[in-house]
């Protein structure tokens, strides 16, 4: 399925939501690319996932900011290959960088760039233990087993507005 296709299902899927995130974050190796940063050179020609950049395009088309949080130990080859991929206009924070910390201070750091609450946040990675940790935040997270896709982009949306719904409730009791 090519990019445009893709833009257009994730189009379509956001349009069953009333309630969307106002920032969606990535993390990169076996999330939005199929391999690790580490094992690989600047000099290679990296690739994304076949359904990443249209589901990233119609989060762009629908005034949806994104975000990255890696904790990749190369950060400088991450950048790298955003660069190659043609994607740095895209995100509006890139936390890149090696932690320990399960990515709790990656969202602290976007959180406070951007301002979005973690409520509003919708999370992407492939490692439970980041999963568990962000939730924890607030954030809706979701873990993605082969990259992010249109089953687990619908997937997060679906619980977003779920765990939304819940928190304006408990707001309202």
């Amino acid at each position: 399925m090519g990019d445009e296709r893709v833009k257009a299902e994730a189009l379509q899927i956001l349009g069953l939501f009333q309630v969307l995130p106002r920032l969606v974050v990535f993390d990169l190796d076996y999330t939005l690319w199929p391999f690790y940063c580490e094992c690989r050179s600047k000099r290679d020609s990296p690739s994304l996932f076949r359904h990443a950049r249209g589901i990233m395009h119609a989060l762009k088309e629908k005034g949806i900011d994104m975000a990255i949080a890696s904790r990749s130990p190369t950060p400088d080859i991450a950048k790298v290959f955003i660069d190659k991929l043609e994607l740095q206009s895209m995100f509006v924070a890139q936390e890149i960088f090696s932690s320990w910390t399960h990515k709790t201070e990656h969202f602290q750091k976007i959180q406070r760039k951007t301002g979005i609450p973690y409520k509003s946040m919708l999370f992407f990675d492939d490692e439970d233990r980041n999963i568990q940790t962000v939730s924890k935040m607030g954030v809706t997270s979701v873990l993605v087993e082969n990259g992010v896709n249109l089953d687990m982009f619908k997937l997060g949306l679906n619980n977003f507005a779920t765990n939304f719904a819940a928190s304006s409730r408990k707001q309202d009791e």
